[in-house]
C-alpha cells in the first residue's frame, strides 16, 4: 500500500480532511520517489555498537567521534550537576535561567578558543539559524560556500538579505565576488562557511578566509561544529586562537553532549544578547548539559593521541577505499564519504553492510545535491582495527558482487 493509498483508508475515519491535502501530496511524492524518511529507534550499547529490532550493530554513522557521550567523566559531572541544581535551567537567560555554572563556562570555552568571549547556545542548528538573522538585514549580503548546511541557509533566509554561493572552497570565485561587492552600498558584508564540511569531510583554508576577510572588511563567520574537538589546538577547531570574527562550536559531536557556543568578541556577545531571538526568547541549557560540556572541555587537552591516530586511521582507510574500487572524494579528516551517485545505490550499499552488522547510514538529496548520494563513515576513536577490517571487508565483498552483476 503507498502512503497515499494508507492516508485515502483512513481519511473516511476523520473530520474535514481536505485542508491537510498538501501534507498527502508532499508524503506520497517522497515515497515514489524512495525519499520517505522514517525514525529509526536504537539502543546505544558502547560509543560503537547499538541494537535495533534485537540485532547488533557496528555504528559507523555516529558523531560521537571520541566516544565521549559514554566517558565516565561526563556522566559523573551530568549526574552532580543534577543533583545539585535540578534537572532544568527553569527560564530564558535573561530571566532566571543563567546560573553561575553557565556564565563560568562561557569563560571556559573562550579562554579555550582563545577569544574574548563565548556565548551558549542550545544546539548548532538552533545557533546558525537565529545568530545569522541578528547579525544581518535586507541590505546585508552574504557569501557563503555552496556546500554549507542546512542550518546557516536557514539563517541566511530568515535575514532576508542577499546571498551568493560561492563555488566548494574557491576562494578565487570568492574574492572575485567581494570585489563586486564593495562596489555597492551593502549595510555589512558576511563570509560564511564552515571549516570541516560534515558531508565532504574536507577542509576550508581558513588562514586565507582570514586575509580575505580583513582585506574587503568583511565579517568571517565560521561554522566549526565538525572540528571543535577534533582539531587545532588543544582540539579546540580550526578557528581556535586565530582572528576570527565568530565561530559556532557544537558540543554533542567530539564533545560526547549537547548545546553549542559562539566564540566572538565582548562587543559582539553583547549585542548578541540583546539583539538574538534565539538567545533572548528560549530556555536555557539544563544543568546536566552544562556539566557534561564543562567534564569534556577539561579532557580535551588530554586527548591528543586519540585525535592524531583517529586521523591517521581516516588517511589509510582512504586508502585502503581506493585500493577495493571506492571513492572518497576530497576528504581529508575523520569524515570520509563513499561516493556511489545513484540514491538507489548508496541505499542498496547501506542495506548490504546493515545485513553485515555495519550501520552506514545513506546520505541522499536534498541533503547533497543530486547524483551526489554516498555513504558517509564517521569514525571514532573507539573504532578497533577488528572493526576496520569487516568494515573493508564487507565493502570488498559488495563491490565484487556489484561489479560480477555489472550494477
Amino acid at each position: 500500500m503507498t502512503y497515499h493509498e494508507y492516508v485515502q483508508c483512513n481519511r473516511l475515519t476523520k473530520m474535514g480532511s481536505a485542508k491537510f491535502d498538501f501534507m498527502t501530496a508532499a508524503l506520497a511524492e517522497k515515497q515514489q520517489t524512495q525519499r520517505l524518511r522514517s525514525l529509526q529507534p536504537l539502543q546505544p550499547i558502547d560509543a560503537v555498537q547499538v541494537s535495533r529490532s534485537g540485532q547488533t550493530y557496528l555504528n559507523f554513522s555516529s558523531n560521537d567521534y571520541l566516544g565521549l557521550s559514554k566517558h565516565p567523566a561526563l556522566i559523573a559531572a551530568a549526574q552532580s550537576y543534577t543533583a545539585q541544581y535540578g534537572t532544568g535551567s527553569t527560564a530564558s537567560r535573561l530571566v532566571t535561567g543563567t546560573y553561575e555554572i553557565h556564565t563560568q563556562l562561557e569563560s571556559k570555552l573562550a579562554i579555550a578558543c582563545g577569544q574574548e568571549a563565548a556565548l551558549l547556545f542550545n544546539s548548532g542548528f538552533q545557533a546558525n539559524s537565529t545568530v545569522l538573522a541578528a547579525l544581518l538585514d535586507r541590505q546585508s549580503l552574504v557569501l557563503c560556500d555552496r556546500l554549507v548546511h542546512r542550518s546557516l541557509i536557514q539563517g541566511i533566509l530568515a535575514s532576508q538579505a542577499r546571498f551568493i554561493r560561492y563555488q566548494h572552497n574557491d576562494l578565487n570565485h570568492l574574492e572575485s565576488q567581494l570585489q563586486q561587492a564593495i562596489q555597492k552600498s551593502y549595510h555589512r558584508i558576511l563570509i560564511v562557511t564552515e571549516t570541516v564540511f560534515s558531508m565532504d569531510g574536507d577542509q576550508s583554508d581558513v588562514s586565507a578566509l582570514i586575509q580575505l576577510a580583513d582585506r574587503y572588511q568583511a565579517i568571517l563567520y565560521l561554522d566549526d561544529a565538525h572540528a571543535i574537538g577534533m582539531l587545532g589546538k588543544n582540539g579546540m577547531g580550526l578557528a581556535a586562537h586565530q582572528p576570527v570574527d565568530l565561530t559556532i562550536g557544537t558540543c554533542g559531536k567530539a564533545f560526547g553532549s549537547f548545546g553549542a557556543f559562539v566564540a566572538c568578541s565582548q562587543p559582539l556577545k553583547d549585542y548578541l544578547i540583546n539583539c538574538c531571538p534565539g538567545l533572548i526568547y528560549t530556555t536555557a541549557l539544563p544543568p546536566a548539559v552544562i556539566g557534561a560540556i564543562d567534564a569534556a572541555l577539561d579532557l580535551m587537552p588530554s586527548l591528543e593521541s586519540d585525535r592524531q591516530t583517529l586521523q591517521q586511521t581516516a588517511a589509510g582507510l582512504r586508502h585502503q577505499l581506493r585500493s577495493i574500487g571506492y571513492d572518497p572524494g576530497t576528504s581529508t579528516t575523520h569524515l570520509v564519504p563513499i561516493w556511489l551517485g545513484a540514491e538507489s545505490r548508496a541505499l542498496q550499499l547501506s542495506q548490504w553492510l546493515a545485513q553485515q552488522g555495519i550501520l552506514a547510514t545513506a546520505i541522499r538529496p536534498p541533503t547533497v545535491p543530486i547524483d551526489t548520494a554516498r555513504i558517509r563513515l564517521a569514525l571514532s576513536s573507539q573504532h578497533t582495527q577488528a572493526h576496520y577490517r569487516k568494515l573493508l571487508d564487507s565493502l570488498a565483498q559488495w563491490q565484487a558482487a556489484t561489479n560480477e552483476l555489472g550494477i
